[in-house]
């Protein structure tokens, strides 16, 4: 398997991050990989590389309150 590259794509903070600044995710999709990262990192540190169908199943289980 390749690792997925990141280094072009359009990344936003997702919106279940906390406006205050200090608790920013910022998402990527590229063809076949969604990527998560720390915005506090300034694309320097790590990305968590997903499916699209995991991403999709993460975000329906935060919606329904899967992690409350």
């Amino acid at each position: 398997m390749t690792r997925p590259d990141f280094r072009d794509a359009s990344w936003r903070t997702s919106s279940y991050s906390a406006g205050n600044g200090g608790q920013c995710v910022e998402v990527a999709e590229i063809p076949g990989w969604v990527g998560i990262r720390d915005s506090k990192q300034h694309g320097r540190g790590p990305v968590l590389a997903v499916t699209p169908t995991a991403w999709a199943a993460f975000r329906h289980g935060v919606r329904d309150g899967e992690f409350d």
